[in-house]
């Protein structure tokens, strides 16, 4: 099997280390992951007129590693094109995610948007998140439960399927308290109080965290600064099969995505509208 993966975390994160080394023991391992940290870049790409520098990693291993200057998604075209003849590897990887991709986070994710680039180019995709933000987490839990998840759905992935991948979120718990693995639906939620007035003192913990970036801008007269985090609000009461839910009690879930944005029930709906 040929796999290859990225990330928005940037290719120094410690989950896309750990991921390479489980898909090592599926086949062929290519990594092609952002230079810099890109999370909530959803599916964006890095089009304009400008240099998007990369470069070989053959200190990084295991597998075949390369850094590009560019968004997740940007990573992947970058990787069917230059790392495969034929743009044919049999499956992406994207993670892990510092950070959880249920509910609607999963909207925002790059992770998942590198995921539904490899989707729409008709490849097998899967995106594996872990709900800590921590720069280092405990990742045992998916080395022991993540190998048994890809060979399952592997086995069992519907033929003729245009645009499917698969969003995979662990909570972070050590694995003798996770209750099992779940298939799930999106779960509803939404964020508000999203932006502060910039104060590196009340940034707390987030200085551990690949929320956290390590520059500064240099402001211009008049200007001020803001940063965005928010507070989550839970809009889903269905607890048994909402995603970001199920995952808070303790469950590995497992959500079928789709690149195609047809809402088809209200296209039946309304289909015999005219304009």
């Amino acid at each position: 099997m040929r796999i290859l993966i990225s990330n928005d975390d940037g290719y120094k994160a410690q989950g896309i280390h750990v991921l390479a080394r489980i898909m090592a023991g599926f086949g062929e391992v290519t990594v092609v992951a952002p230079k810099y940290h890109q999370s909530a870049m959803s599916m964006a790409v890095s089009l304009g007129v400008k240099q998007l520098a990369y470069k070989d990693l053959p200190e990084e291993g295991p597998g075949a590693w390369t850094y590009l200057d560019a968004t997740p998604a940007s990573c992947i075209k970058f990787g069917l094109e230059f790392k495969y003849e034929h743009r044919d590897p049999d499956l992406v990887m994207s993670g892990i995610n510092h950070g959880y991709n249920a509910s609607t986070a999963a909207n925002y994710s790059a992770t998942l948007g590198a995921a539904e680039e490899a989707a729409v180019n008709g490849l097998r995709a899967i995106g594996v998140s872990i709900s800590s933000h921590a720069s280092e987490c405990d990742f045992s839990a998916i080395e022991a439960l993540l190998p048994g998840i890809v060979r399952k759905l592997w086995d069992n992935w519907p033929a003729g399927v245009w645009g499917l991948y698969y969003n995979v979120n662990f909570p972070t718990l050590p694995l003798e308290q996770i209750k099992g693995i779940r298939m799930a639906r999106m779960g509803k939620g939404h964020w508000i109080k999203e932006f502060e007035p910039w104060d590196e003192s009340r940034l707390g913990g987030l200085t551990d965290s690949f929320l956290w970036q390590h520059h500064r801008v240099e402001l211009e007269e008049g200007e001020q600064a803001v940063f965005m985090r928010g507070e989550f609000v839970n809009d889903d009461k269905e607890a048994a099969t909402a995603d970001h839910l199920l995952m808070e009690d303790g469950w590995v879930t497992i959500v079928p995505c789709s690149a195609d944005l047809t809402h088809y029930s209200v296209l039946e709906q309304q289909a015999h509208l005219s304009f």
